[in-house]
């Protein structure tokens, strides 16, 4: 890697160009490595952190745009003549193309983030004859965003980016894989949608098929079933990593960040998101869902319970966790907190602010407030969760814990919630027959 330093010192921009062009063009270079240190050259100052974004990402789409071309000139004459030689036969190409047709431009993105797929996208969607311009909306935004993810993260984690790379890489590989099934399954969900609500539908309906159609609240039962599996199968892997010790990188690097990014200057913000971890969001939270219950629902008593119970029976399962983990705090904290995992304040949070804005999300047909009430509660919880990570009061896997708890949680209850509302509703409706 001295060589490496010793070029792009003496290059510099010229030099990041030319060596991400290359490695676009499937060329054996380490590109990750190669922005993590001129992200850390942007830290000593060496170089200008827009000029070599702007740098990697001319190069990146130079070569993306290339490898297309090279793959549209070459085509499939070219992969059925020469392609036997390394095992790819005209049948594999007639199934790599159908399937490039299905997935490719939602692949494109994130394919950055997977070493190997990167580097051969272009060349294929050339050969498949993807149109340029479809090609160019995805290739070119994962470009973009990828030199710049990795030029910032050089950046902020400074010095310490030799010792973290290889664990950044490997969070990113999972990112990238993770972005590409969750792109598989919403293309699955759309091209058979009907499949699969009647699949789920009958899941959560066993034993009471006689019964009418779910209606209006098939989305949010959907909704629901699919976070509390998503949250649920998370819970069990974290709990998994925690008995396994497991946390220790993830931990180190991540306040690592939450430090770098967030500098003395945040004190007093930070101390005011750490009060909404408190009685002072869920009071007025708690409040306000319960006027709105009284005035919107027509099941006042029942929506009232399930509030009620969200809110008791979330702070059994915290103190109940915490107990039985028995995780003491970070021990830079001012005052050492014992029982940290999960995170209380985000388990709370989360579940009490999860649970209010599915109502407001039931009664409000507007997508404005819809959206506006999702960002409100992810951008209360979150930052939440990072000062406490900032404080040190906490690990971060501390916080992440208390999310995906908390997640479990609400996701259960309203799920559980509509199935027995609407149980009520049709055995009012057969008694009434």
């Amino acid at each position: 890697m001295e060589l490496l330093t010793n070029l792009l010192e003496h290059y510099g921009y010229w030099l990041i160009l030319l060596f991400l062009l290359l490695e676009m063009l499937a060329l054996p270079l380490p590109g990750e490595m190669m922005m993590g240190y001129i992200g850390l050259f942007v830290y000593e100052q060496k170089l200008n952190w827009f000029f070599s974004i702007a740098s990697a990402s001319v190069g990146v789409l130079i070569g993306v745009t290339l490898s297309y071309w090279i793959g549209f000139r070459l085509g499939r004459p070219f992969i059925v003549r020469h392609g036997k030689v390394i095992h790819f036969t005209e049948e594999r190409l007639n199934k790599l193309t159908h399937w490039f047709e299905k997935y490719g431009d939602k692949l494109l993105f994130v394919a950055y983030f997977i070493p190997g797929v990167r580097h051969i996208t272009g060349y294929f969607c050339g050969v498949t004859r993807m149109p340029f311009r479809r090609y160019a909306r995805f290739a070119y935004t994962g470009a973009v965003f990828w030199a710049s993810l990795f030029i910032s993260l050089g950046k902020v984690l400074g010095p310490k980016w030799e010792e973290y790379h290889a664990s950044v890489n490997k969070y990113m590989i999972i990112f990238g894989i993770a972005s590409v099934l969750l792109a598989a399954v919403i293309y699955l969900y759309r091209m058979h949608k009907q499949q699969v609500v009647t699949g789920i539908m009958a899941l959560l309906t066993q034993g009471v098929s006689h019964y009418h159609s779910f209606g209006k609240v098939r989305f949010l039962l959907l909704a629901a079933f699919g976070g509390f599996v998503l949250f649920f199968s998370l819970m069990i892997g974290m709990i998994q990593d925690f008995l396994a010790h497991e946390f220790g990188q993830f931990d180190e690097i991540t306040a690592f960040l939450v430090e770098a990014l967030f500098y003395p200057e945040w004190d007093a913000g930070m101390h005011a998101f750490a009060k909404l971890g408190t009685i002072y969001l869920y009071g007025p939270v708690i409040a306000f869902t319960a006027v709105w219950i009284v005035i919107h629902s027509k099941e006042r008593m029942l929506d009232l319970t399930f509030l009620v119970w969200v809110v008791v029976g979330g702070e059994f399962i915290d103190e109940t966790m915490r107990l039985l983990f028995h995780r003491p705090g970070p021990v830079g904290a001012d005052v050492q907190l014992f029982n940290t995992f999960p995170s209380e304040e985000t388990l709370i949070s989360f579940s009490i602010c999860g649970f209010m804005a599915f109502y407001l999300i039931r009664y409000y047909k507007s997508s404005y407030v819809r959206t506006s009430v999702m960002i409100g509660v992810v951008s209360v919880c979150l930052m939440v969760g990072i000062s406490r990570i900032y404080f040190s009061a906490q690990y971060p896997s501390d916080v992440v814990a208390g999310y995906v708890f908390g997640g479990v949680w609400v996701s259960l209850n309203v799920m559980l919630l509509e199935i027995l509302r609407k149980f009520r509703s049709l055995g009012s409706t057969h008694t009434q027959r």
